[in-house]
C-alpha cells in the first residue's frame, strides 16, 4: 500500500527537516481535491483531480490509491465517468493515509 521506498527517497530529496512539511502540505492538497470531488456530483472535473491525486500519490508512495486514481483517470477520459467507483478511491485514500502516518517513524530510513 505504501511504497517506503520512495518516501524515503523523498526524504532524502527535500531533507529531514523540511519532510513533515512537505507531507503535511501534500495531505492538505489532497483532501482539498477529495472536497471538490465530493462536490463535483456532475463528475465533469473527475479526470482532472484523479490526474492530480494520482500524481500527488506516487509523489509520497501510496501506490495503491495512485493506481486507482489512474483507473479512473482513465474512465472518465473514455466518458465512462459515472462508473468511476469513488467510494474504493476515497477508502484508500483514507487507508493509506492511516497507515503512513502510524508506520512513518518505522520505515524512514
Amino acid at each position: 500500500m505504501i511504497n517506503w521506498s520512495r518516501v524515503n527517497q523523498l526524504r532524502n530529496e527535500v531533507g529531514s527537516a523540511e519532510f513533515d512539511e512537505v507531507v503535511q502540505i501534500f495531505l492538505d492538497e489532497v483532501q482539498e481535491a477529495i472536497d471538490r470531488l465530493e462536490q463535483d456530483t456532475l463528475r465533469k472535473d473527475l479526470e482532472q483531480n484523479l490526474h492530480f491525486l494520482k500524481g500527488s500519490a506516487l509523489s509520497l508512495g501510496f501506490d495503491h490509491f495512485s493506481r486507482l486514481c489512474q483507473d479512473g483517470e482513465r474512465s472518465a477520459a473514455s466518458g465512462q465517468a459515472v462508473e468511476v467507483n469513488m467510494p474504493e478511491i476515497l477508502t484508500a485514500f483514507e487507508e493509506a493515509r492511516a497507515r503512513f502516518l502510524t508506520e512513518k517513524a518505522q520505515n524512514l530510513t
